[in-house]
């Protein structure tokens, strides 16, 4: 990977995350640097999926693969919401 190759990664996984929290409904009582770690990863996984399905290099923007990338950044949010909470009580 190059170096732009991996702030870009990096630049899409901080947008992931965001959009991850808007999914998730309620009130998130996680720090801003925990979205935005699990938006990071959630971007590289939703990536490996995407590739592993074959969706990962289509013809203008990749919706699917971005859905994907969503979805883990949900899923993030939400686990570590519950557990973040669960500890700060």
């Amino acid at each position: 990977m190059e170096v732009t190759g991996f702030f870009t990664a990096i630049i899409i996984g901080l947008i992931i995350g965001a959009l991850g929290r808007l999914v998730v409904p309620g009130k998130q009582n996680i720090p801003i640097w925990l979205t935005l770690v699990i938006g990071v990863v959630a971007a590289i996984l939703g990536t490996l999926v995407a590739g592993a399905l074959g969706v990962d290099d289509t013809a203008g923007i990749d919706w699917i693969e971005l859905f994907i990338q969503v979805i883990f950044a949900a899923l993030g949010v939400w686990l570590a919401a519950g557990a973040y909470g669960r500890r700060r009580h």
